[in-house]
């Protein structure tokens, strides 16, 4: 295969072009793409006054292309006369590559909006689809963890109890305390106006036992534990050990996620119950202050409100739903975490996210159930 090359000599007022060796894709790829520039260097803005084929060989789209954009389509007449099959190549090329490509049309903001809302209803079911593919993953590895005992990773599962739930006592002690304190604030500016100083006291206990603390707990391990776990699992996942540990035979799902799903469930109702006894220390110091309630009398008062066993209970059922959803949305996002880093931060991200979302919707949903058993 000769090598693709030219010469170009003077002729009157233009030059004459010799085309030497195979101008093909294979011939001129060995000269590393040296060829098209040089041949519109040396050309110049010269015309094409004879164009010489006696020694050129092989000659396709690629050839046809580079001598196209080098002579700018402007070739004598009768220039491929020698080699007409050679001609017609080079006509198609020039033909194509002269034409004006149209110009792209913007869609419209409606196009625009329905495409956005196409591509989000896609993710929202591919999110569904991954995400109930994991809760059955998730379901035979507990049933298989209850029923082989000795499977279970108890040193894990101490550890997550320890990192997971006491170390969060105080950050939800301290959060509960002050909601307890704002809304002792609001219903004793607001009870004080009609004289019913009193019944801040069930609106504290109520709202508090009932409400805030499962949710302030819930939502405050959403953006401690489910990001941790999101970040740990994805950790693993970027780096390839979650593969290593199918290679060595261990699942995964009993190493990883069942350790901090047992933990979450077990802790998040102490953490409750401690945020409820914070919420009402609050919110009973500020009765004292503003309303020169005692705590005694805040104490005996709420003692002797209509079910407030109900309350205490209902505070506390939604706890281990709220745990197993913190839990199973943060392992869920750091399974689904692909090899770099900024897939990481999207699912950490994600996972705080829908952790709180589903906490939010969970709660309204229990709100709906209490209110129709008239519990």
């Amino acid at each position: 295969m000769a090598t693709a090359d030219f010469e170009i000599d003077s002729q009157g007022k233009g030059v004459r072009l010799r085309l030497v060796g195979d101008w093909t894709a294979a011939g001129l790829s060995r000269l590393r793409g040296r060829l098209g520039p040089r041949l519109r260097k040396e050309l110049g803005d010269a015309p094409v006054a004879t164009l010489d084929l006696t020694d050129l060989g092989r000659f396709d789209t690629t050839g046809a292309l580079i001598l196209s954009k080098a002579v700018h389509g402007e070739l004598p007449e009768g220039a491929w006369s020698a080699r007409p099959e050679v001609g017609r190549v080079y006509d198609r090329v020039h033909a194509v590559e002269s034409k004006e490509a149209a110009p792209l049309k913007r869609p419209s903001a409606l196009t625009r909006g329905f495409a956005k809302v196409g591509r989000g209803m896609h993710d929202i079911g591919g999110e569904a689809i991954l995400s109930m593919a994991f809760l059955g993953r998730l379901i035979t590895a507990t049933g298989s963890a209850l029923k082989h005992p000795g499977r279970i990773r108890w040193p894990a599962w101490v550890s997550q109890i320890e990192r997971a739930g006491l170390d969060a006592i105080p950050i939800v002690a301290v959060t509960a305390f002050f909601i307890g304190a704002v809304v002792a604030f609001i219903g004793a500016d607001l009870l004080q106006q009609f004289g019913f100083d009193v019944f801040a006291v069930e609106l504290i206990a109520i709202s508090v036992l009932r409400e805030f603390a499962v949710v302030i707990a819930a939502i405050l391990l959403a953006g401690r534990s489910s990001s941790s776990f999101a970040a740990e699992v994805g950790a693993m996942k970027m780096n390839q050990e979650i593969d290593a540990m199918q290679v060595m035979g261990v699942n995964p799902f009993q190493a990883l996620v069942i350790p901090r799903l047992a933990a979450m469930i077990i802790m998040l109702p102490l953490l409750t119950f401690i945020a409820m006894l914070a919420g009402l220390f609050g919110g009973a110091l500020v009765a004292w202050s503003q309303l020169d309630l005692g705590l005694a009398f805040f104490v005996q008062r709420m003692s002797v409100i209509p079910d407030i066993g109900n309350h205490l209970f209902v505070g506390l059922i939604k706890a281990p739903v709220f745990a197993i959803v913190v839990a199973a949305i943060g392992c869920r996002q750091g399974m689904a975490v692909s090899g770099d880093v900024e897939s990481l931060g999207r699912r950490v991200t994600a996972a705080v996210v829908q952790a709180i979302f589903a906490i939010i919707f969970l709660d309204a949903v229990f709100a709906l159930i209490f209110l129709e058993l008239n519990i």
